[in-house]
C-alpha cells in the first residue's frame, strides 16, 4: 500500500484541512487499531517530509486527471476543492455563505506593506503609505488578516504587526514565499527609530516627518533684553 493513497484516504474523510504533522500524527495513532497489521505499523515513523512529497506527488496526480476537485495546500494544510468551474451547481446544492465585504483600497495597500515587511510598527507602515493607518489596522485585525507578533526593540516596546494563517487562508497561498514578487516595496527604506519620539513629553507620538524636521532644527536662541534708551544732554548753546 503506498503512503500517498493512505494520505488521500484521511483527506476525503477529513472535516477540515489537515497539515503534514496532524497526518504524521494520524499515521502514529493508527497502530492502536491495526490489531497487529504490520502494515500499518510501517507508517508510524513516516517523516513529514516524505508525506509532504507524496501530497504534492498526489496533487500533481490530480491535476493530470483534470477531475473537477483538485488537492491544494493553504495556509500549510492541505485539503480537496472543487474546481471554480463547478461552483454555481454547488452553490446550488449547499446554499452560497455570506462572505466578507471586500477590503478597500487603503486596507490592501496596508496588507501588502505588512506581508512583505513583517513584522514592523505601525510607525514604520505609516512611513511607507505617507498616510495615517489608524483605521485600517483595526479593520484588518478585526477581520483577523493581521495581529500583534510582539513588541520591537526600541525605547517604548512599539508593537509590531504580521499577518496570520487567515491571511493566507484569504487568498490561497501555501504560504509566505508564494507571494508575488515585489522588490520595489521591498526597497522602500523605512528608518527604525530607536525609541518613541515626541514632540512633548506625555504627549501621543508626532508623524515621522515632523521629528526629522525638528531634530534638524538648531535650538532657538533665548530673546536678548532690550538695551535701554540713552538721552543726550542739551549743549551749552541750547541754553543761551
Amino acid at each position: 500500500m503506498e503512503l500517498k493513497f493512505i494520505l488521500e484516504s484521511l483527506l476525503f474523510s477529513a472535516q477540515k484541512p489537515l497539515s503534514a504533522r496532524e497526518l504524521r500524527e494520524a499515521l502514529a495513532a493508527a497502530v492502536e487499531h491495526a490489531e497487529g497489521d504490520e502494515t500499518v505499523k510501517a507508517f508510524k515513523k513516516v517523516r513529514e517530509d516524505a508525506i509532504t512529497a507524496a501530497l504534492e506527488e498526489l496533487a500533481r496526480e490530480h491535476e493530470t486527471a483534470a477531475r473537477s476537485y483538485r488537492l491544494v495546500c493553504v495556509a500549510g494544510s492541505w485539503q480537496f476543492v472543487t474546481q471554480p468551474e463547478f461552483s454555481p451547481w454547488v452553490r446550488a446544492l449547499l446554499g452560497q455563505k455570506n462572505r466578507p465585504s471586500r477590503l478597500s483600497q487603503p486596507a490592501l495597500e496596508t496588507l501588502a506593506i505588512i506581508a512583505y515587511r513583517q513584522p514592523l510598527t505601525r510607525a514604520e507602515i505609516e512611513q511607507v503609505r505617507g498616510v495615517a493607518v489608524d483605521g485600517v489596522m483595526q479593520t484588518l485585525v478585526e477581520r483577523g488578516l493581521v495581529e500583534q507578533m510582539g513588541r520591537a526593540e526600541a525605547i517604548g516596546r512599539p508593537m509590531t504587526y504580521g499577518t496570520t494563517a487567515l491571511f493566507l487562508e484569504y487568498f490561497g497561498l501555501r504560504n509566505l514565499d508564494e507571494l508575488p514578487a515585489a522588490d520595489e516595496l521591498r526597497r522602500i527604506p523605512v528608518t527604525k527609530p530607536e525609541g518613541l519620539a515626541t514632540v512633548d513629553p506625555g504627549l501621543a507620538t508626532a508623524p515621522p516627518d515632523q521629528l526629522q524636521l525638528q531634530q534638524a532644527e538648531p535650538p532657538a536662541e533665548p530673546p536678548k533684553a532690550a538695551e535701554p534708551a540713552t538721552t543726550e544732554a542739551p549743549s551749552a548753546h541750547e541754553h543761551s
